[in-house]
């Protein structure tokens, strides 16, 4: 299961954003001193066509599609130097997929800020140059290592080239993700677990009386985000984990009277799960609707395995139909077919985001 881990500077608001996302509510507190285990949950991904289907379908079960987010202690300066919670941070994001970068923007003289004052920019870079110096760490041991043997095979003298190329990246200060690295590059260096690589959102963690977009602040961390082609998320955590702790009905007239269409929660779940390059697609019955999920560019004998190695195995064709073309055709796959949108695709179809496939096997 890919996960998404949480990161940034102490008191940022990280706990409060995994409260959010999980509904852990009061249970999950902020990491008291001295803690570097994560806290892990289990978040279904919010899909409004999922719920149409269960609804369609009245099934005896639904099963939607599931993303894991792990809260991780904060990052302090140094910690690539073993400051803070240093090394056992850093193993613990190294397991993670993707980062959700918590960058604190809300004032609260009761929660002091570790840098003495609210700057987003600055407080992204420490931990950005924090996940840099991890990386180079890497790199340098490695090289290291290559170059205390008399002669390298040909293997590792590709190796080090690209790890030179990736050394002379991070010390220009821009992460490996910048680096534009091919397919065949991001093998070699998969067994490296390098943090700048992984995809990256950044969140942006105001208080209830920060809406005006025009935020000093917050264009200033805008900008950084565009300019480093990162995707940028606000979220009002203290108000939105308050939400969270209300009746179903009462949160949704609480958003009404704020004119909240969508809550950052689902907005936050959405995204990360983008984030991983993951996509959702549908099996359906009177039995069960369940949302499945793939890794962008995977094919039908990949869905076919998420659902059962016995499918993959005796894989012959799927029958597709995209959610879209069902819905405009009346629920009906019958006239789904007619219509010629019903397909049976083979082997090499990549699945698309939204399909419904029915796998036909013979084992």
């Amino acid at each position: 299961m890919l996960k998404c881990g949480i990161i940034g500077l102490p008191l940022s608001g990280k706990s409060t954003v995994f409260n959010v996302v999980t509904r852990a509510g009061a249970e999950v507190k902020p990491y008291a001193s001295g803690k570097t285990d994560p806290n892990r949950a289990m978040v279904n991904v919010p899909d409004e066509r999922f719920d149409h289907l269960a609804r369609l379908f009245e099934p005896k079960k639904v099963t939607p599609a599931t993303v894991e987010f792990v809260d991780l202690a904060g990052l302090s300066r140094n910690a690539s130097k073993g400051e803070g919670v240093g090394n056992a941070f850093l193993s613990f994001v190294s397991e993670s997929d993707a980062l959700v970068h918590v960058v604190r923007l809300f004032e609260n003289s009761d929660v002091p800020h570790p840098e003495n004052s609210i700057d987003p920019v600055r407080d992204w870079n420490i931990v950005e140059m924090e996940l840099i110096f991890r990386d180079l760490g890497v790199i340098e041991n490695r090289l290291s290592r290559l170059q205390s043997k008399k002669k390298n095979i040909p293997s590792e003298i590709e190796e080090k080239a690209l790890l030179e190329r990736c050394q002379s990246c991070l010390l220009e200060e821009r992460p490996l993700r910048e680096l534009g690295l091919s397919s065949e590059d991001l093998r070699l260096l998969s067994g490296f677990a390098f943090v700048t690589l992984k995809p990256e959102l950044i969140v942006a963690n105001l208080d209830e009386t920060q809406t005006d977009d025009s935020l000093p602040v917050l264009g200033a961390l805008r900008e950084l985000a565009k300019t480093k082609g990162i995707r940028l998320l606000k979220i009002f955590g203290k108000m939105e984990m308050e939400i969270t702790e209300l009746p179903e009905e009462e949160q949704k007239e609480f958003m009404g009277e704020l004119g909240i269409e969508e809550s950052g929660r689902n907005r936050l779940i959405s995204e990360a799960y983008a984030l991983l390059g993951l996509l959702s697609f549908f099996t359906t019955g009177k039995d069960e609707v369940r949302a499945w999920t793939l890794v962008k560019g995977d094919n039908a004998v990949d869905a076919a395995g998420a659902i059962h190695s016995d499918l993959a195995r005796g894989f012959i064709r799927a029958q597709v139909v995209s959610y879209e073309d069902f819905i405009s055709h009346e629920h009906s796959l019958a006239k789904c077919r007619e219509k010629g949108v019903l397909r049976l695709e083979g082997k090499e179809y990549i699945v698309a985001d939204g399909d419904m496939i029915e796998i036909r096997f013979n084992v």
